[in-house]
């Protein structure tokens, strides 16, 4: 997949997670849900779902640079994390109370980063991979589209319909 069209499809996500904060705002004060660890994300409510973007792009494109830092000659390095990592619970566990307006913008500020550094990436950079324990070794565009657009696209759309349920 081209870059461009990457960063095109990152750009509408994080448009279509704006588009929802009237909605969003309209519902506060939330309840905070019981279940916002390992168990399925469709149980979260919207600000679980928020905390969740909000930390998620930050650590992805952290894990980009990692792997664009690591020394080119000695193998692609393991990357990522599973579910269950607990700072990735921790931070949505505490972000979870933050106001969703704020949530909302971080997430906006966070997106804006993530499509300038993709679109800023070199050739030789497109060409890194690297290994997640789960999936296997990935190029540094797979990680783009896995990690962060494709998984932005999917909290998108769960944002939607918990709203659309509440």
């Amino acid at each position: 997949m081209a870059i461009d069209e990457l960063a095109d499809r990152l750009a509408t996500a994080a448009a279509g997670i704006e588009a929802l904060h009237p909605a969003v705002a309209a519902g506060e004060p939330w309840p905070l849900s019981d279940d916002y660890g390992t168990e399925p994300e469709s149980a979260w409510g919207p600000k679980e779902v928020l905390a969740h973007v909000a930390e998620m792009l930050p650590y992805w494109l952290g894990q980009v640079e990692t792997i664009l830092a690591s020394p080119s000659g000695a193998g692609p390095p393991p990357f990522g994390r599973v579910a269950t990592d607990e700072k990735r619970l921790y931070r949505i566990g505490a972000d979870r109370r933050l106001p969703a307006s704020e949530l909302v913008d971080q997430i906006g500020e966070s997106a804006a980063t993530v499509r300038a550094r993709l679109l800023a990436l070199m050739p030789a950079e497109l060409e890194r991979s690297a290994v997640h324990p789960r999936l296997g070794e990935m190029t540094v565009p797979a990680i783009y589209e896995r990690f962060i657009i494709g998984h932005l696209e999917e909290h998108v759309r769960q944002l939607g319909e918990v709203l659309g349920r509440s």
